[in-house]
């Protein structure tokens, strides 16, 4: 696994996973036509290889007031970009820290319930020390919003 191999069937259950992962061992079995025991088997395997890495529910962040979401780009300080990167990965309602090429030097993915809640994170927030620039995008109409993928 480690060198990214995975057979049909690694692939058929983690997309039973990503659809559902509450869903029994037994049942996606049954629905890829392999035995109870095989499922575990190669789940185990995954788990063990990092492939999978935790289990969680996925959430409507609109209907839980978070009706803004900010696309960050940002220019640090020579030397202070894994610094700052990991400092912002601290913020609850940051969804995602990539350290990126490009005219900067990282791109945040943050969930905000109002603009006065944005206004403080850019302004105060990520007015750390070596945070050299910010460019702040808001995200108007999310078309899709989904990193559950295997590619089969």
């Amino acid at each position: 696994m480690h060198d990214g191999h995975m057979d049909k069937t690694d692939v058929k259950i983690l997309e039973k996973l990503l659809a559902d992962a509450r869903m029994s061992y037994r049942r996606i079995a049954e629905e890829i036509g392999v035995s109870p025991p095989t499922v575990l088997a190669r789940v185990e395997k995954l788990q063990k290889e990092g492939v999978v890495k935790s289990y969680s529910a996925m959430l409507d962040h609109e209907k839980l007031g978070y009706d803004l979401t900010a696309i960050i780009d940002i220019t640090a300080a020579k030397g202070k970009i894994i610094e700052i990167e990991k400092q912002i990965a601290r913020f609850p309602n940051v969804c995602a820290v990539y350290d990126i090429t490009g005219l900067t030097d990282m791109t945040v993915i943050a969930k905000f319930k109002n603009r006065k809640e944005l206004s403080n994170f850019v302004k105060k927030d990520l007015s750390l020390p070596y945070v050299e620039r910010t460019n702040t995008h808001v995200v108007l109409i999310t078309v899709k919003e989904d990193f559950r993928f295997v590619e089969s």
